[in-house]
């Protein structure tokens, strides 16, 4: 039974670990999204800009944010996992869900979503920040 236990505890630690991690990448994806409005409110967003060009700026943004946060939290925010690497791949798209839920309900109420708020976009800046805490942190 002790066997059984402590995987359960080593699957909740992960699954935890996870979601936190997540809740970091929605946070700085919130504070993008806060800053994407205030810009499009001085200046018009121009609608000519390509979505891989989008998507690119995204993927910058996930990497800087990622570099800041690895300056401010020099070590794992959650005990490693014991599949290194997984969080490249489970947080972004947990991640892009998210965001893709911001938009959908931003535009129910009839508010302009920006980009980020959907999944790709969202799953992008998710990556790059991941993939630069992967990098340094271990």
């Amino acid at each position: 039974m002790g066997d059984m236990e402590d995987f359960l505890l080593t699957l909740l630690s992960e699954v935890v670990g996870m979601l936190f991690e997540v809740f970091i990448q929605v946070i700085g994806e919130a504070i993008v999204a806060l800053v994407v409005r205030s810009i499009r409110n001085v200046v018009a967003e121009s609608q000519e800009t390509s979505p891989v060009l989008a998507a690119a700026g995204y993927l910058l943004l996930g990497v800087a944010c990622g570099a800041v946060s690895v300056f401010f939290f020099p070590h794992p925010l959650i005990h490693p996992s014991k599949i290194h690497g997984i969080s490249l791949l489970v947080s972004p798209v947990i991640t892009g869900l998210i965001m893709a839920q911001v938009g959908l309900l931003l535009r129910r109420k009839d508010k302009n979503a920006v980009r980020i708020e959907s999944f790709w976009y969202g799953f992008t800046f998710a990556l790059g920040m991941a993939f630069i805490r992967f990098i340094f942190i271990r």
